[in-house]
C-alpha cells in the first residue's frame, strides 16, 4: 500500500514538473511592445488600378525589409533559425538583430554588442584609420566600407551591394508607374527606381515633393543617418506605405506659406538660423499602412520630414508627414499613461492629444529651420558635426518645435484646441517616455539630454512620491536657451562643444531607473509594434 502511494505521489510530481512552463526571461521585454492592429483602411476613393499600385508598394517594402537586415546586421536567418526561445526570436525581429537598440547591449550569446558603426564599417576599423584614408566617396550617405584583399579600406557603393533587391524594387516600381493614372505619381516611380539603381536622389527627391495629388504616398530608400553613430552619415533603408487624409492635409498645409515666419520666431542670434527653405514645402497628414526596414526596427517613428539633402530642401523645401494612427496608437497606449502615472494632479489636466499631434507637427517643421551649411566655411552640419549630428539635430527639432507651438497660440487662433501649458506638459510627458529608448538610440539619448538639460535649469521637480512637478516658465525659458544653443553649434560647426555637451548630458539619472521601474509596474508599454 505503502508502494502505491509512493509512486503515485512521484507519479503526480512528475506531472506538476511537465506542466510547469518556465516564464522566458524575454517576456517582460517583448511585452514592452504594445501590439497595435490598425482599422482596415478606406480604399473606397481608390481606383482599382491604385489598389494594385498599392499592392506593389507593399512588395517594395518587403525588399527594402530585406536590405536592412543585411545592412544593420547580416543574415536574418542565421540569427533567427538559431534562437529556440520563441520570445526571444521575437525579440530579435523587433531590434532587427541581437542587439537590443535601447542599450546597444547583445542579448543573443555568441555575438558581442553593437558596434557604433553597426553593419556600415568593418569591425577593426578605427575612426582615425577613416579620417587619414584619402577617398572622396568614403563620406557618401550611400557607401559601405570594407576591407579589400590586401586590408586596405574600400568603397562600396549600395546599389552594388544590394544589387539583386535593388534590382526587384525598381522592376516593381516602373510595374506601378506603368499602370498608374496620375502623371506625378508616375513621374515620381520611374525617378525612384533610377536613383535606387545609381544612389542619385535629388531628381527623385523632387519628383516626389511635386507628386501631391495622390491619396497614395511611398517613403522608400536610405533616408536617415541614425544608426551610424560612428561616422553619423551612412544613411538606413526604410519605407512607408501611407495613405492620405485629405481633409486634415488641407488644413495644415495652410501652415507652409508661414515657412520663414517660424524661421525668424527661433531664438538666437540672425546668423544662426538663414537657411531659407524652398517655396515647394508640403504638410501631408497620412495614416500609415506598413513599415519596412529602419521605419520598422524598435521604435516607430509618428512623423516624417524628408529629404535630408540640403540642395533639394533649399531648391524646393520639405515634406512634413504626421502618421496619424500612429500618433493616436502612441498617445493612448504611452504618453497619456505615462504622465497619468508620473505627474501631479495639477499638471495631469494638462495632457492633450491634440497638443501632442501638434508639437509632433512644429517638431517635424524644425526639421527644415536653422542652417544646413555652417557659416564660417567648415562645410555642411552633418560635416562639421560629425557622430554627433543627428543627435543635435534631434534636440534641435524637439526643442524648437515645441517652442514654435506656444507661439502659435499668440500668432493664431488654436487656443480652442489647447494651450501653451498643454503643450509644455504633454512635451513633458512624451520626454520622460522616450527616455525610456535608451541612451543607445538617438532618439532616447535625445531625451535624455533635453531630460537633463531641464532638470539643470529647475524646469521641474521629482518629489519623494516619484511624481513630478512642472514649473512652465522655466521650461519654456530652458528651451529657447537650448534651441539657441543648438543652432549656434549647428552653424559654428562647433563639434568640439558637440562631443562634449552630448558626453555631459547624455548620462542617464537615478531618475530614469526610478522611473523605468514605476512604468514597469503599471505596464505602460515603451512602444508598439505591428500586428
Amino acid at each position: 500500500m505503502k508502494k502505491t502511494i509512493l509512486i503515485a505521489v512521484i507519479a503526480m510530481i512528475a506531472m506538476a514538473s511537465c506542466n510547469k512552463t518556465v516564464k522566458s526571461p524575454f517576456a517582460r521585454k517583448v511585452a514592452d511592445y504594445a501590439v497595435v492592429e490598425f482599422e482596415t483602411p478606406d480604399l473606397s476613393g481608390i481606383s482599382d488600378n491604385g489598389k494594385e499600385v498599392l499592392n506593389l508598394y507593399r512588395f517594395i517594402a518587403d525588399e527594402v525589409d530585406a536590405i536592412y537586415w543585411e545592412q544593420y546586421f547580416g543574415s536574418k536567418d542565421s540569427l533567427l533559425n538559431g534562437i529556440t526561445d520563441p520570445y526571444q526570436k521575437t525579440f530579435a525581429e523587433i531590434n532587427y538583430g541581437p542587439w537590443d537598440r535601447s542599450t546597444g547591449k547583445s542579448f543573443v550569446d555568441g555575438y558581442a554588442d553593437c558596434l557604433p558603426g553597426a553593419g556600415f564599417y568593418p569591425a577593426d576599423m578605427t575612426k582615425a584609420e577613416f579620417d587619414a584614408w584619402d577617398n572622396p566617396d568614403k563620406n557618401s550617405p550611400y557607401t559601405l566600407i570594407r576591407r579589400a584583399a590586401d586590408g586596405s579600406l574600400e568603397t562600396v557603393w549600395y546599389h552594388d551591394a544590394y544589387k539583386q533587391h535593388i534590382d526587384k524594387i525598381a522592376n516593381y516600381l516602373t510595374a506601378a508607374a506603368d499602370i498608374t493614372i496620375k502623371p506625378s505619381v508616375k513621374k515620381y516611380l520611374l525617378a525612384k527606381a533610377d536613383a535606387l539603381r545609381s544612389d542619385n536622389y535629388y531628381e527623385s527627391a523632387m519628383a516626389w515633393l511635386d507628386m501631391d495629388d495622390s491619396k497614395m504616398d511611398l517613403v522608400v530608400g536610405p533616408n536617415e543617418a541614425a544608426d551610424d553613430q560612428l561616422m553619423g552619415n551612412k544613411r538606413s533603408y526604410e519605407a512607408f506605405v501611407l495613405l492620405k487624409n485629405e481633409e486634415r492635409t488641407a488644413e495644415l498645409m495652410q501652415y507652409v506659406s508661414r515657412i520663414n515666419e517660424f524661421q525668424q520666431d527661433l531664438p538666437g542670434d540672425e546668423a544662426y538660423k538663414t537657411f531659407q527653405p524652398g517655396a515647394g514645402s508640403n504638410i501631408f497628414s497620412c495614416n500609415a499602412l506598413y513599415y519596412a526596414g529602419k521605419a520598422n526596427a524598435g521604435i516607430k517613428v509618428i512623423a516624417l520630414n524628408l529629404p535630408f539633402d540640403a540642395d533639394v530642401q533649399r531648391d524646393r523645401g520639405t515634406r512634413t508627414i504626421l502618421l496619424e494612427n500612429v500618433i493616436d496608437a502612441k498617445y493612448n497606449h504611452i504618453v497619456y499613461p505615462t504622465g497619468d502615472v508620473l505627474l501631479e494632479s495639477d499638471a495631469k489636466q494638462h495632457l492633450s492629444r491634440d497638443a501632442f499631434f501638434w508639437n509632433i507637427v512644429f517638431r517635424e517643421v524644425a526639421h527644415g529651420l536653422g542652417v544646413k551649411e555652417t557659416v564660417n566655411g567648415k562645410g555642411s552640419v552633418e560635416d562639421a558635426l560629425g557622430s554627433a549630428a543627428p543627435t543635435f539635430e534631434e534636440i534641435k527639432a524637439n526643442a524648437a518645435g515645441v517652442l514654435l507651438v506656444c507661439k502659435l497660440q499668440n500668432h493664431y487662433d488654436i487656443r480652442h484646441l489647447f494651450t501653451k501649458e498643454d503643450a509644455l506638459v504633454t512635451f513633458f510627458a512624451s520626454l520622460v517616455r522616450s527616455e525610456r529608448f535608451g541612451e543607445g538610440s538617438s532618439l532616447g539619448r535625445t531625451g535624455i539630454i533635453i531630460y537633463n538639460y531641464l532638470q539643470e535649469a529647475g524646469a521641474f521637480q521629482r518629489k519623494e512620491s516619484g511624481k513630478y512637478s512642472l514649473d512652465l516658465a522655466k521650461m519654456e525659458a530652458a528651451l529657447s536657451d537650448l534651441t539657441a544653443l543648438v543652432l549656434k553649434t549647428q552653424a559654428t560647426g562647433d563639434s568640439e562643444f558637440a562631443a562634449n555637451f552630448e558626453k555631459r548630458y547624455s548620462k542617464r539619472s537615478a531618475n530614469y531607473d526610478a522611473d523605468l521601474m514605476n512604468l514597469g509596474i503599471e505596464n505602460i508599454p515603451a512602444d508598439i509594434r505591428f500586428k
